[in-house]
């Protein structure tokens, strides 16, 4: 086995550190692969040859979504097509967990006690700065897919990189086991609205793709998300990005004290349809704190009636998903990815916020150009 950068062994159930990579995936291309020992490789081998038999049989290549076909009867709105997944990667154990990831069912237990209370959590100063802290790591772990989003790149590489990131700071990936989702982050491409999981179907170029990242670090989950651009993408697209993008903005700069939640839709929706394009509706913002989904349900379109006003010590996310043409949108059977329903582009820009005495603070926000997003670094 030729020699490699350390990485965490992935191998199911071992976490040791990893100096060796197999000689295969590096003459195939494939990313990752890392093992710990011969003995680790040995014994993982009956699953890792699929990766071999994926790779030679020219996974990158137009004609590979017919020879695999998960779902022969799925009527697909889009190009987009589900690609193999590698095995579910590990957790240390000395890395604290929310319940649902021992769970079986992956069931957060804690968020169904409180599911039908509509009061808004009011943070104390020390839930505040356990929110800082944990939104401060998901921007960090962001950071580090935003390096490797490009052309030839698979989202479970994504997966990957933002699973290590999580580990290294001592984070749980908040996704991982979440009503059983089998990844660390989520990767929506194209035509998928949000919730799409990472598999071995590289990044093409002109494709758009949102990375949706949530950590929690000491009972704290802290989320965001930003859509990146691959490679040349078309006019339509960027359009399409930097007006989600615009969107969010503009809802931010409404978070205020005494400003009503059912707010943010109104302008959001105004926004987006003054461009041509559309709101999605089957998902919104939500609270955010100890648990990773709680009150306030934020609706992103208009007219909406979402319940409660804007106090200091509110923490919740907005998180608007905005599509080229139908709102409407389909779930493919593996019951996460959300697509559009005429297959056309949608994306997605998320912040995790705090309302302070006399405003926001955006929790999430990226250290860099004023805390832009990367896609206007592409521009």
């Amino acid at each position: 086995m030729a020699s490699a950068a350390s990485r965490v062994c992935e191998s199911p159930g071992c976490n040791e550190i990893a100096k060796l990579q197999c000689p295969t995936c590096v003459k195939l291309g494939i990313q990752g692969s890392y093992f710990c020992s011969q003995e680790c490789f040995k014994g993982n081998w009956k699953d890792h040859k699929v990766l071999h038999k994926i790779a030679s049989k020219g996974v990158e290549g137009p004609g590979y979504p017919d020879q695999y076909d998960p779902w022969p009867h799925q009527k697909f709105t889009g190009k987009l097509r589900p690609f193999p997944q590698t095995p579910a990667r590990c957790v240390p154990s000395h890395i604290p967990r929310p319940d649902y990831a021992t769970h079986p069912t992956g069931l957060p237990v804690s968020e169904q006690q409180v599911k039908q209370v509509a009061q808004i959590k009011t943070l104390s100063d020390e839930e505040i700065e356990g929110m800082r802290v944990a939104c401060k790591l998901g921007r960090e772990v962001l950071d580090e897919a935003a390096k490797v989003v490009d052309v030839g790149v698979t989202t479970d590489e994504i997966d990957r990189v933002v699973h290590e990131a999580c580990i290294e700071r001592d984070c749980y990936p908040s996704p991982l086991n979440y009503y059983q989702f089998p990844r660390s982050c989520c990767t929506s491409v194209n035509e998928v609205i949000c919730h799409g999981i990472p598999d071995l179907r590289p990044l093409a170029n002109g494709d758009i793709c949102n990375v949706d990242v949530t950590v929690y670090h000491r009972n704290f989950h802290g989320d965001l998300n930003e859509t990146f651009l691959v490679g040349d993408v078309s006019p339509a697209a960027k359009k399409l990005v930097q007006v989600t993008w615009e969107c969010l903005d503009k809802a931010i700069n409404i978070v205020r004290p005494g400003e009503k939640y059912r707010e943010i839709g109104n302008v959001i929706q105004k926004h987006a349809q003054a461009h041509g394009f559309s709101v999605v509706r089957s998902y919104c913002g939500h609270g955010i704190h100890q648990l990773f989904h709680t009150a306030p349900s934020i609706p992103h379109y208009a007219k909406n009636k979402a319940v409660g006003v804007m106090k200091a010590g509110h923490c919740f996310t907005i998180e608007p998903m905005i599509s080229q043409g139908t709102w409407r949108d389909e779930l493919w059977p593996d019951k996460w990815t959300a697509v559009t329903a005429d297959g056309m582009l949608s994306a997605q820009f998320e912040h995790t916020l705090l309302v302070t005495d006399t405003g926001v603070e955006i929790l999430t926000a990226r250290a860099q150009r004023n805390g832009q997003p990367y896609f206007l670094d592409k521009l």
